[in-house]
C-alpha cells in the first residue's frame, strides 16, 4: 500500500486539531497556560507559541505537553474509508 501524501493545508489542519484537543483538555481540567508552562519548565510565551496552531509541533514537544498535563495521548490511523484501523496509545 502506498502512503497517502498530505497537502500543506491538511497538515496544518491536523496540527490545529491537535492544538484544539490540548486546549479542550486544559479547559476541562481547569489548567491555565501559566500552569502548563510551569509544569513544562518553559515560559508562558513558549506555551503560547505551542498552542498558537502555527507551531510545527515535534513529537517530543507534543509528548512534553501531554506529560505536563498528566494526560494520555491516543492516536488512531485508518484508511480513507474508515476500515482497517490501527491504533496505539501513549500513557
Amino acid at each position: 500500500m502506498t502512503p497517502r501524501r498530505s497537502t500543506r493545508d491538511e497538515v496544518g489542519g491536523f496540527a490545529q486539531e491537535v492544538v484544539d484537543e490540548i486546549t479542550w483538555y486544559m479547559r476541562e481540567h481547569k489548567i491555565s497556560r501559566a500552569d502548563l508552562a510551569a509544569a513544562m519548565g518553559v515560559s508562558a510565551g513558549r506555551v503560547s507559541q505551542i498552542l498558537s496552531g502555527d507551531e510545527n509541533l515535534t513529537l517530543r514537544t507534543l509528548g512534553a505537553v501531554v506529560d505536563a498535563l498528566g494526560a494520555r495521548l491516543e492516536f488512531t490511523l485508518g484508511d480513507a474509508e474508515g476500515a482497517a484501523e490501527a491504533s496505539f496509545t501513549d500513557g
